[in-house]
């Protein structure tokens, strides 16, 4: 009981630190809330995000706002086709010392920080891609046969231009599924767009301060394990993700649609992320519509559509409402 009192007074007092975090982000990063509000529940799950939007919708400023607020170090790489791997996580240097004696010393890449914007990353070559996959997954790099972790926490916002292709690599299905959820940032409605050309054309811009330090980042994802999730909620998740695989039984319907489906490492994702959901609403524990809610930014990236399901027009956000509609009973969110 005292556990449950206990765990009850982190929840809401931790809902109160991420309300005044929102609210800091939302004055530089104006009419994006939805966008805010994912792009926290991965950090909350210590997961990573990507973000895809065209250029100008200020996804690097929210970047930047978010290491502010969040009291990370942040870095930022710029992936282009001539990137090499070592130009992401360093390199070793021969150094000769004053009595001519010489020892090789590691010079840390931008990779060793807390919180990485990886800009364009289909930009780079496949080979510099993959610089990425040890990183994302295990937290740590190895160079040179030796075992390198990285800051506390860590996580990975890349973002995606989803027009120019040209020149781009795409990026691999092993890593599109190390990011918890993809971010579709949109073009701004009319009255968000005007108070956008206000606030930033100004003498002064909107000022973010320091909320969260990288321990009560850490904290809060402990925090967001323990929170209970109800068999209903599991059950959900289960039914959404396997109806949304054409090689099982529940996803028979879909075998013409899909060329493959999510895996179980979505459903993961979908627990923790329901959980974050409910943090940042304020609530205990989440509920079956935090499902529905999450499946387009969870599942996007995990499923790929069939040559014929293309040639009809078919997009993977149609089916994934259809599948939540007849799964859950619930429209997924646009």
């Amino acid at each position: 009981m005292a556990e449950a009192t206990e765990l009850v007074a982190r929840i809401e007092s931790l809902g109160e630190q991420l309300s005044a975090a929102k609210a800091s982000i939302n004055r530089r990063f104006i009419g994006q809330e939805k966008v805010v509000d994912l792009v926290l529940a991965a950090m909350l799950c210590g997961g990573h995000a990507l973000l895809v939007g065209l250029p100008g919708l200020g996804k690097t400023r929210l970047v930047d706002t978010l290491s502010t607020v969040m009291g990370l170090k942040g870095s930022r790489i710029q992936f282009t086709p001539d990137l090499m791997p070592a130009d992401i996580l360093g390199s070793e240097v021969l150094e000769t010392a004053a009595d001519g004696s010489r020892a090789f010393r590691f010079l840390e890449g931008p990779i060793f920080c807390q919180l990485l914007m990886a800009d364009e990353i289909n930009r780079a070559s496949p080979r510099t891609q993959s610089a990425l996959l040890q990183a994302m997954q295990e937290r740590e790099v190895t160079i040179a046969g030796q075992h390198r972790p990285l800051g506390r926490p860590f996580h990975v916002l890349a973002t995606q231009n989803p027009i120019e292709q040209e020149g781009t690599y795409p990026l691999p299905e092993a890593q599109l599924d190390r990011f918890l959820v993809q971010v579709d940032v949109e073009y701004p409605t009319r009255a968000t767009e005007r108070d956008i050309l206000i606030a930033t054309t100004g003498a002064e811009e909107a000022e973010v301060h320091q909320v969260f330090t990288a321990e009560d980042l850490i904290a809060a994802q402990q925090v967001l394990r323990r929170m209970p999730v109800g068999d209903q909620v599991v059950e959900a998740i289960l039914d959404l993700v396997r109806s949304c695989r054409p090689g099982e039984p529940e996803g028979r319907d879909l075998a013409d649609s899909l060329s493959w489906g999510p895996g179980p490492r979505a459903a993961q994702a979908l627990m923790l992320t329901v959980r974050a959901r409910a943090l940042l609403d304020g609530r205990l524990a989440p509920a079956v519509a935090d499902v529905a809610a999450l499946a387009r930014p969870v599942l996007t990236h995990r499923m790929a559509l069939s040559f014929a399901a293309r040639a009809r027009g078919e997009s993977l956000a149609g089916i994934i409402d259809r599948t939540a509609s007849r799964t859950l009973g619930l429209e997924a969110a646009a």
